[in-house]
């Protein structure tokens, strides 16, 4: 591989919330945030930046619009219009600013989902209609029956991630095709988190952005992409938010007036430097990240849910009857995220985005867990 992903990096002398969290016993492993070194063409793209010593408010560039509208055409041959384009400071801003449109009614939420989604409805003043994802054969499944049931007149928007969080579900076109016939049905809203879009790794799954494999709902939807997660730069904030409705759009816009700051130069720079990439850096992340999930099943069995997407395991230790995951297993050295987080307690989910050396210490002091408690 062209990447060193097997080095151990020192982190916790960088000021790390990832390695600061827990005390320097335990091995944190929690947050969606990997322990690779950015690449270098990342690295080399800020080091040319700040040739230019003043890092002033910054305008959007033409060409991050320009290369963002490229990356959406190559890899899954969505056309978008640049006026659809609204740029933002991270992902949970945009979700934030979806939930501000509204001015009354519900937000329809499957669960477990990525623990911001549970503060949207009382960030805007909404009401919450949380909907358990069924289970099928281990893999999690947005039910759309128990949707169905619980859809009333005050119900306005649906928020899901696609691919999803915690679960690492990556949706099959039947599973959404059936989500857009029910915002359809009930003339409802929908808001995908799509930042984990190009860390797929099941061979047989693909990414489908809702609104463009559904072009009948895209006037209903905002999509939301950042690179973030994929070239492990989340400490620089930049997203996109693709709203082709122009209403909907003005609504989103003018949500974040005084209230959601700009972008700043370096976030320009590097989602621009990562939307251009075509080179080998994601595919060999992906085929590394494919190793580590291998461990993790051989490891783990029946614990570990079936995973496509993302480099985040969701983990089955009900049976364990813990009062607190998060504390008890710190006591055994490893930090992780507990499932009451994400809205179902009796899991956890835990980080592989880390070097093989890294996970295996991770997993024997997961096990160890385990079997203490046991």
């Amino acid at each position: 591989m062209s990447y060193a992903f097997d080095t151990v990096l020192d982190r916790r002398q960088s000021s790390s919330s990832k390695w600061q969290k827990f005390p320097p016993e335990v091995l944190p492993m929690w947050v969606a945030d990997m322990d690779f070194a950015a690449p270098g063409f990342i690295l080399d793209a800020l080091r040319e930046r700040l040739d230019h010593p003043i890092l002033g408010y910054t305008l959007k560039p033409a060409s991050l619009q320009e290369a963002f509208m490229t990356w959406l055409s190559h890899h899954y041959g969505w056309q978008v219009e640049e006026e659809w384009i609204v740029w933002l400071p991270g992902v949970v801003p945009g979700l934030n600013l979806a939930a501000q449109c509204l001015t009354e009614g519900a937000l329809m939420i499957p669960t477990p989902v990525y623990h911001p989604f549970l503060d949207l409805a009382r960030h805007a003043g909404l009401a919450e209609q949380r909907v358990p994802m069924a289970v099928d054969a281990g893999t999690w499944c947005m039910d759309i029956d128990a949707m169905e049931d619980q859809v009333d007149a005050s119900t306005r928007m649906v928020m899901i991630c696609n691919p999803q969080n915690p679960t690492g579900r990556c949706y099959r076109r039947e599973e959404l095709e059936a989500l857009a016939a029910f915002c359809e049905r009930h003339d409802l809203l929908l808001v995908s988190d799509e930042i984990h879009c190009s860390i797929v790794l099941h061979e047989g799954s693909e990414h489908l952005p809702v609104a463009h494999a559904f072009p009948e709902i895209a006037q209903r939807t905002v999509s939301l992409f950042s690179a973030t997660k994929a070239y492990n730069i989340p400490g620089i904030s930049c997203a996109a938010a693709v709203i082709p409705d122009p209403h909907l759009r003005e609504r989103f816009v003018a949500a974040r007036r005084g209230v959601v700051p700009g972008i700043g130069p370096l976030g320009f720079v590097v989602s621009e430097t990562a939307f251009r990439d075509r080179g080998s850096y994601l595919p060999e992340l992906r085929q590394y990240l494919r190793g580590n999930l291998a461990y993790l099943q051989q490891e783990l069995d029946t614990r570990l849910a079936p995973l496509e997407a993302t480099y985040l395991a969701w983990i089955d230790v009900r049976d364990l009857t813990l009062e607190d995951t998060e504390a008890y297993f710190a006591g055994h050295g490893l930090g992780i995220s507990p499932g009451a987080q994400f809205g179902e307690p009796g899991f956890i989910r835990l980080n592989f985005g880390c070097p093989r050396p890294t996970l295996e210490e991770g997993v024997r002091r997961l096990q160890a867990g385990i079997a203490a408690a046991g």
